[in-house]
């Protein structure tokens, strides 16, 4: 038999071993059974009319949001609604999601442009009633800031883009107004 002094010495270590085991196995802070829960966003979705310049040039667009893959992310769907001065007609699917871990938004911006400005993910944080988001893309850094409108319950867009001499300029500011019927991309 085992001296006394062992015995507690034993009953301890497996007392310790027995209450880190629920620890050990607790969830991940991301993952199906951790849905995004964001009243912020929660404003965005329904549809939308965007007007406003993007790239120095009057812009409208119609733009649609809901919540997918089991509310993990809010998808936009965004689509001009004629044809620009080059004759392309812009569109984009965008996915706002947030990462628990990182405690940051993570944006998957796909558009037009194709996959390799695709590839790049935005990250943000929330400050008061805006997202500010930055991607570092291949021809430079770019901002793109979320801000609701609580007054006027419509959201302003913000982008910004660094230029090769380090400057931050103007890309695009547009506001985002309900409309009541769906918009039909």
């Amino acid at each position: 038999m085992l001296p006394t002094t062992i015995r507690r010495h034993l009953l301890t270590a497996s007392l310790v071993l027995l209450s880190a085991g629920p620890a050990l196995a607790q969830e991940p802070l991301d993952g199906p059974k951790h849905p995004m829960q964001d009243p912020l966003l929660d404003h965005m979705v329904g549809s939308w009319k965007l007007a406003g310049r993007i790239a120095g040039q009057p812009a409208e667009h119609s733009v649609r949001a809901e919540w997918v893959l089991n509310h993990q992310f809010l998808h936009v769907h965004e689509k001009s609604n004629a044809p620009s001065k080059n004759g392309t007609t812009y569109e984009a699917m965008i996915f706002i999601g947030y990462d628990n871990t990182s405690e940051r938004y993570v944006v998957h911006w796909l558009d037009i442009y194709g996959g390799r400005f695709s590839e790049t993910l935005g990250y943000g944080k929330r400050d008061g009633n805006a997202i500010r988001l930055t991607f570092e893309y291949p021809d430079g850094p770019f901002h793109t800031t979320f801000l609701w409108e609580d007054a006027s319950k419509s959201w302003r867009w913000e982008m910004d883009s660094k230029d090769a001499n380090g400057q931050w300029k103007e890309f695009g500011r547009m506001t985002l107004t309900r409309v009541s019927a769906a918009v039909d991309h």
